[in-house]
């Protein structure tokens, strides 16, 4: 793999970006995932530490199987885009609906995983709450609460890497086959360098803009926002979430037509995994 091809398939990635039609379909899923972040943020206001530190990550896991529906669907359309073929999403949707189904469900497993260590998150902060013993018990198993949130947060990494390499491998193949998990990982595991590295450059992009749309959100909130009631605070975040979602959209697409030339290169590069 040389620059010369990274350069070339990142070029192509965001060429097939700006599609209107890519857009205005990726567009109504983020506000989707951007209400359930609204919702959570507004039954955090005013709830304790341990809720508030749940309903921080809770967006994510929901968010993921719908995010993994839709980028089998874009990457079945950039498919058709680079290689000339006339396409209709319509017909695409259409004939996806059944592995959409199955696709959402991918990501339960994580969810699962995250209620459990949110539940497990529960029993150090009750254990902290006991009276005389509590502030001593809560120096002592710091690391428990460390180790936790560290879970969370690998479990949300975990999220961007199967949407990343098991997206197109699901988009591209006719069905989705019960070896999934099996082939992601032998195909990651024989090149880890690369796969890595074109990992982190499909997602460089994505980060740059949430991080740059998350801090003028953050500056919004502490210098405009008004401090009211639970309702007006969750209207508040709403309107500020359209515009955010509507400018994360090309990073989002990029992102997946970035994952689809990445597998069509390692697909060239190195020998199939043996089925």
């Amino acid at each position: 793999m040389t620059f010369q091809e990274i350069e070339h398939i990142f070029n192509r990635a965001s060429k097939y970006t700006f599609s209107r039609r890519k857009l205005l379909f990726m567009f109504p899923i983020l506000v989707v995932c951007g209400l359930m972040l609204v919702f959570c943020r507004a039954l955090a206001v005013n709830a304790g530490q341990w809720v508030v530190l749940s309903l921080t990550f809770l967006p994510v896991f929901l968010s993921s199987g719908l995010l993994l529906a839709a980028g089998v669907v874009l990457a079945r359309v950039y498919h058709h885009e680079v290689k000339m073929i006339p396409l209709s999403f319509k017909k695409i949707l259409s004939q996806s609906w059944e592995l959409l189904i199955g696709v959402s469900y991918l990501t339960f497993p994580l969810l699962l995983a995250y209620l459990f260590l949110w539940m497990v998150m529960g029993i150090f902060y009750l254990l902290k709450e006991i009276p005389a013993l509590g502030d001593v018990l809560g120096v002592i198993l710091a690391f428990g609460p460390f180790l936790l949130v560290l879970g969370s947060l690998a479990l949300s990494f975990f999220n961007l890497f199967l949407l990343f390499f098991a997206t197109p491998h699901i988009a591209l193949n006719s069905r989705l086959k019960l070896k999934l998990a099996e082939d992601v990982y032998s195909r990651f595991k024989e090149n880890l360098f690369t796969s890595l590295s074109l990992f982190l450059i499909g997602l460089v992009p994505l980060l740059l803009i949430v991080g740059i749309l998350s801090l003028a959100a953050f500056l919004t909130g502490i210098s405009f926002f008004i401090e009211a009631k639970t309702l007006a605070i969750a209207l508040q975040w709403f309107f500020v979430m359209i515009p955010f979602c509507a400018m994360l959209t090309p990073g989002i697409l990029f992102f997946f037509n970035f994952a689809v030339e990445s597998y069509a290169l390692m697909q060239r590069k190195y020998r199939p995994v043996t089925e």
